[in-house]
């Protein structure tokens, strides 16, 4: 009697304790991944399909490094449509057009004529900063970006400078790392949820038109920097844009494009990081792979 008297209260216990929902088990796993790497996190996860959604101080606003070359491509279609652009238009790239770091249009000798779809690939795919400050010049600067961000309710987002500021005051500092704690020159600004609405936009085709959001996210399905969200995906396409200052900052905001009604924004803004950079890319892609895995499941249902 005794041994079924305990039984019974045992099970009684067990049973009054909240069991925890599949997406508030997700929501932990990407939580402890996260207190895993020494970080200042913003995360916003949101599947556009079911609605579900997770956010992990979505609204702080970060730098962006090179992911604020999305809502300047997102400028360029618009002007486009607008008919103040053409993708057609040419441009002959001059000396002093080049820009240091990632790209290839520095590498490449003066005279090179490329068009207005060329300078938006290279932008986004190789992250080409040659390429992004002829087109922040060609648009008409950060302001143009900054006032179609803020009429779309994107307050978080702007555009700071073109990059020949940004490496000319990186160049003055006494220190990389003593530039990244001033803080004083972000090469953009946003939050991880501003940008997630804009990847939900353009997924929706209603980022300029259906037409526009489909290159667009044609354009960021050919992204060659895959050691962040793609990374332990495979058979799955991911228009995605990296943004890097690493060691300090590793992010990488996309689409995990799981099926034709299972399509998931993942948004992912890191800083204030002085271990190896590769702790954040690993941290971003188990994040990535998680998730993935997650709405995989519930599809499969």
């Amino acid at each position: 009697m005794l041994r079924y008297l305990t039984f019974f209260f045992a099970t009684a216990l067990f049973a009054q304790r909240p069991v925890q929902a599949p997406l508030d088990q997700l929501k932990g796993s990407i939580e402890r991944m996260t207190k895993s790497v020494n970080a200042t996190w913003s995360i916003y996860i949101r599947n556009i399909d079911t609605e579900e959604e997770i956010a992990f101080d979505p609204d702080r606003q970060m730098d962006t490094m090179s992911v604020i070359k999305i809502p300047l491509m997102a400028e360029v279609f618009y002007q486009v449509k607008e008919g103040r652009l053409k993708l057609a238009d040419r441009y002959t790239v001059t000396r002093e057009d080049s820009r240091p770091g990632t790209g290839v249009l520095r590498s490449l000798d003066p005279g090179t004529v490329v068009t207005v779809k060329d300078l938006v690939t290279l932008m986004i795919i190789v992250s080409d900063n040659t390429a992004t400050d002829l087109l922040f010049r060609m648009t008409g600067g950060i302001e143009a970006v900054n006032q179609r961000m803020s009429g779309l309710g994107l307050k978080n987002t702007r555009a700071v400078a073109p990059g020949s500021a940004w490496f000319a005051a990186l160049r003055a500092a006494p220190s990389t790392v003593e530039f990244y704690r001033s803080k004083k020159t972000p090469y953009g600004l946003s939050s991880a949820k501003d940008i997630g609405t804009l990847l939900e936009m353009m997924e929706k085709g209603m980022l300029v038109d259906e037409e526009s959001s489909r290159q667009m996210l044609q354009i960021m399905r050919g992204q060659l920097y895959r050691t962040r969200i793609p990374r332990f995906l495979s058979n799955v396409p991911v228009p995605h844009k990296t943004g890097d200052f690493l060691p300090y900052i590793g992010n990488d905001v996309g689409v995990l494009e799981l099926g034709p009604k299972n399509r998931v924004v993942i948004s992912i803004f890191d800083g204030d990081h002085y271990g190896e950079g590769g702790q954040l890319e690993e941290a971003i892609g188990r994040i990535a792979q998680a998730t993935a895995a997650y709405f995989q499941a519930r599809a499969a249902k």
